[in-house]
């Protein structure tokens, strides 16, 4: 599979991971647009929201849960953050394996595009 995310779970792709567990895992962006920009991701390779199956729905949630974790971690949990997932190629996603954005770290603008 030609997935870069993938690759990053496989291991065969360094990167920062400040979350990992069973089933997820979170690392910076490289093109961040907030001092925190960090993405969550899941082991399992799904394509994109709208291909999430049913079983699997209970992921989003748990993607959720370490948006939270990461937040109290990264000290923008009381100020404030965004999470994002963005879902096809017109809603923004550039890269085809579910990722939530966590961004923070600075007054983030009301207009999202």
């Amino acid at each position: 599979m030609d997935c870069i995310f993938c690759k990053i779970v496989a291991g065969e792709i360094p990167a920062d991971i400040r979350y990992e567990d069973e089933e997820l895992i979170a690392f910076p962006d490289i093109n961040p647009i907030a001092p925190i920009h960090l993405l969550i991701i899941p082991k399992k390779h799904i394509p994109s929201l709208i291909e999430l199956p049913e079983t699997e729905v209970s992921l989003v949630g748990k993607m959720a849960g370490a948006a939270n974790k990461l937040a109290e971690r990264e000290n923008i949990a009381e100020s404030g953050y965004r999470v994002v997932i963005n879902c096809g190629e017109q809603g923004g996603q550039g890269v085809f394996h579910l990722h939530m954005h966590l961004l923070g770290g600075r007054q983030l603008s009301h207009d999202m595009g």
